[in-house]
């Protein structure tokens, strides 16, 4: 998988000449690999660069490109060099929201183009997602969904967070996993009101909740799903969160199709939390994109105020958090179309009261 062609197709629109990828999920994005290397996207040919190390892997993975590997006299730079001559280009994109200032100096002293911030380029092409990309992502998702109905059966009273959370990403790996989108979160009791927080050596405990929020990587591409469930009887208190919670999240789901903003579909689901009394306990926004990355753009925010784009896979997570006692936050992962959205997470939704 590559898109190298989209890419290309982009860069009159853009006014460019080319588009040198330098970063991790820029490189993963052209040419459907990672070789610590870097892309360089003409009109007419494409250009890939790496080291020793990944050459033969890169050899057999990557195509629409011409392959060369770097050496101690023709570094990865020089070899961008040769490319940007030999492809005519004099205006090269660049990723200004990766390229450090170090790098970006490095490449303008020796470059014989114009650079030109160019991330809008291909983040307007990674927000929405083909049937390959949505493919891998539904199939994370499925050993997420699967890692959660098993990790409710292994939860006890007295195990740490540390084993809930390391017997999460054991659930995923030992069903196809590559890697974790990110590190778990397992927050209990008083934890749950820290939205990102840490899991701990402290015990759960009957009588409390516990939000698991957790993902994975398949093909290279994430998932990510948030479920809060009581260890032994809640109280109503806890009840009535959870279900102002849930009805938030299903009325930002129901508002989320492609063409409204961020700011409506979130606004949906944030009115629900607000009318029920705790506005100011869900600072978040109500979702994010993801993709290659854990959080990409377009997102499902206050400040975002752009149409949505089809095609786009964004979460729904609304949250309820009051300090020192307990949080809520349910999170399924949904994908944008005309019509309204396709969930893509199977989990239940309903409390669930191990």
């Amino acid at each position: 998988m590559n898109h190298l062609k989209q890419i290309a197709s982009k860069l009159e629109e853009h006014g460019l000449d080319g588009m040198l990828l330098t970063s991790e999920p820029g490189e993963f994005y052209g040419v459907g690999f990672h070789g610590e290397g870097a892309v360089v996207v003409g009109k007419t040919a494409c250009r890939y660069f790496t080291d020793s190390r990944y050459i033969e892997a890169a050899g057999e993975l990557v195509t629409g490109a011409d392959i060369t590997m770097t050496t101690r006299e023709m570094n990865q730079r020089t070899l961008v060099k040769q490319a940007v001559e030999e492809l005519g280009i004099r205006c090269l994109g660049i990723e200004e929201e990766y390229l450090t200032l170090a790098q970006f100096r490095a490449y303008e002293e020796l470059l014989p183009c114009e650079l030109v911030p160019a991330q809008k380029l291909v983040g307007e092409l990674r927000a929405v997602k083909d049937e390959e990309e949505l493919a891998r992502m539904e199939k994370a998702q499925a050993i997420t969904d699967a890692a959660f109905e098993a990790i409710v059966k292994f939860i006890r009273p007295g195990m740490t967070e540390l084993e809930i959370a390391a017997r999460l990403q054991y659930e995923m790996l030992t069903r196809g996993a590559e890697k974790m989108s990110f590190d778990p979160i397992v927050a209990s009791g008083p934890n749950g009101s820290k939205p990102h927080a840490v899991p701990s050596e402290r015990k759960v405990q009957t009588g409390e909740f516990i939000t698991m929020d957790f993902g994975c990587k398949v093909g290279g591409y994430c998932s990510d799903m948030t479920r809060t469930v009581a260890l032994g009887e809640p109280t109503e208190e806890m009840k009535k969160v959870y279900a102002v919670v849930l009805e938030a999240q299903k009325a930002g789901i129901a508002a989320a199709r492609a063409g409204r903003t961020g700011r409506e579909v979130d606004g949906a689901a944030r009115k629900v939390i607000e009318d029920a009394g705790y506005g100011d306990c869900f600072g978040h926004s109500f979702g994010h994109s993801l993709g290659i990355e854990i959080h990409e753009s377009p997102n499902a925010a206050p400040g975002y105020d752009r149409p949505l784009p089809a095609g786009a896979v964004i979460s729904a997570e609304p949250g309820i958090y009051l300090p020192g006692r307990f949080g809520v936050r349910i999170e399924d992962v949904i994908r944008l179309t005309p019509e309204g959205c396709l969930d893509l997470t199977a989990s239940p939704k309903d409390l669930l009261i191990l």
